[in-house]
């Protein structure tokens, strides 16, 4: 932060371009700063007048987005001045498409007012300031330092400032001389304020380090989303490929083993407890194995996988779920093991004797809901799993919701914003 400022100490800072890009920058913010306060000016009125009959109004909440282009532009004025990286835009991307997202995320950014505030202050404050700046700095010194020239062109006087007449070379050039040292006096302060305003509008328009975190913390977080699920996915190929693969053979071979053994054999009685006890283990391991992630939502998707959870569900479940394409895995993932949980609790605490379960995909999220006729009263803070759910859904920046009053019904609703892959649509119900 401090090196920019160092640069007005060094030794070589009038001979950089340093003072003349400041100058660039200032008279480039002013004159934009002017055009946006003539612009705000009319919009204003104009909003105001029209609001009488009503279409003004969507144009006066048009207005408090009139910083969005106003601060980018800043934001590209900004690479003028040499020794900071551009400025980065604080905005985020919306979590699902369409116009209704992108104006209701930018409303709800502190960045947007931040912008907003940036922008009147430049309309109305800034452009007087930096106009100011570069003509007191620039325009004074160079018209001194030009008065030799004019007198020569005029052959009579030239009037300066309009204040001196000058008639003779002499004075003109003791009057440039004074202009050029001006300019080389005045690249300081004028340097100065160009530095100070760049700093307001980072400060302002630009990503603070609280944005920057989160940031990272949101792409960290999704990369160790991704990890879990490739590592998870690992897990569940090298069980079934390997020791699954392993014990079906030790399988068949005791069971082979059985028909080689006499009938009745203490021999025979200890194989047919092993092979009993191997297809035990088997069995578990293939629970074990669609606990990981289940084969049936890799090949098919997440409708087929939440038709076979409901098949196998001990409460008769009524399912209509419908998608036109897969969400990503991490979602499918979050989607499927929140539905498992959900038929899981109403198996084991609501006494329902029926449950239903919806599922699709509107404006950028998959929303599912399961409910039951059960006695209700669920309450996360009572650990039925809810609270579990919840923090996987949150992984995927999805959301929980639930409603059980006591004695019923439940109702338990999850969206997870997500972006659906173009692959045929999967039906189930």
């Amino acid at each position: 932060m401090a090196a920019p400022w160092l640069a007005l100490t060094g030794p070589g800072f009038l001979r950089s371009a340093r003072p003349w890009r400041s100058a660039g920058y200032l008279l480039a913010t002013g004159l934009s700063g002017l055009l946006l306060c003539v612009v705000l000016l009319v919009s204003a009125i104009v909003s105001g007048v029209l609001v009488m009959v009503l279409v003004g109004l969507p144009m006066l909440a048009a207005l408090a987005l009139a910083g969005l282009p106003y601060a980018a532009l800043e934001r590209r004025l900004l690479r003028l001045l040499p020794g900071r990286p551009p400025a980065e835009s604080p905005h985020r991307e919306p979590d699902r498409p369409g116009l209704v997202a992108w104006l209701r995320t930018r409303y709800r950014e502190q960045s947007t007012w931040r912008e907003l505030g940036c922008t009147a202050l430049a309309a109305l404050v800034l452009w007087v300031i930096d106009l100011t700046a570069v003509g007191g700095a620039v325009l004074l010194p160079v018209w001194l330092l030009a008065t030799p020239a004019l007198l020569a062109l005029d052959g009579e006087q030239v009037n300066v400032l309009k204040v001196w007449q000058i008639h003779d070379q002499p004075t003109a050039f003791a009057l440039s001389l004074i202009g050029a040292l001006l300019l080389a006096a005045l690249s300081y302060p004028l340097t100065a304020v160009a530095m100070g305003r760049a700093a307001l509008v980072r400060r302002l328009t630009g990503r603070t380090e609280q944005d920057r975190r989160i940031g990272e913390l949101v792409s960290s977080r999704a990369r160790l989303v991704d990890a879990f699920e490739a590592e998870r996915r690992r897990i569940e190929r090298d069980l079934h490929d390997g020791a699954q693969q392993r014990l079906v053979a030790l399988a068949m071979n005791l069971g082979l083993a059985r028909l080689d053994a006499p009938t009745g054999s203490p021999l025979a009685g200890r194989l047919a407890d092993a092979h009993r006890e191997v297809g035990q283990v088997l069995s578990e391991l293939r629970e074990l194995i669609n606990g990981i992630h289940p084969q049936v939502l890799a090949d098919r998707g997440l409708p087929e996988a939440v038709a076979d959870l409901a098949d196998r569900s001990p409460v008769p479940v009524d399912l209509a779920f419908e998608l036109p394409g897969r969400p990503p895995p991490a979602v499918e993932a979050a989607g499927y093991f929140a539905v498992a949980e959900a038929l899981a609790n109403i198996a084991k605490h609501s006494g329902a004797n029926r449950a239903r379960l919806t599922g699709r995909y509107a404006d950028g999220r998959l929303a599912v809901e399961v409910s039951d006729d059960g006695h209700g009263g669920a309450d996360p803070a009572r650990g039925t799993g809810l609270t579990g759910l919840a923090d996987r859904l949150a992984v995927v920046d999805g959301t929980l919701t639930v409603s059980s009053p006591p004695g019923g019904p439940t109702l338990l609703r999850l969206e997870i914003p997500c972006t659906l892959t173009s692959r045929p649509p999967h039906r189930s119900g």
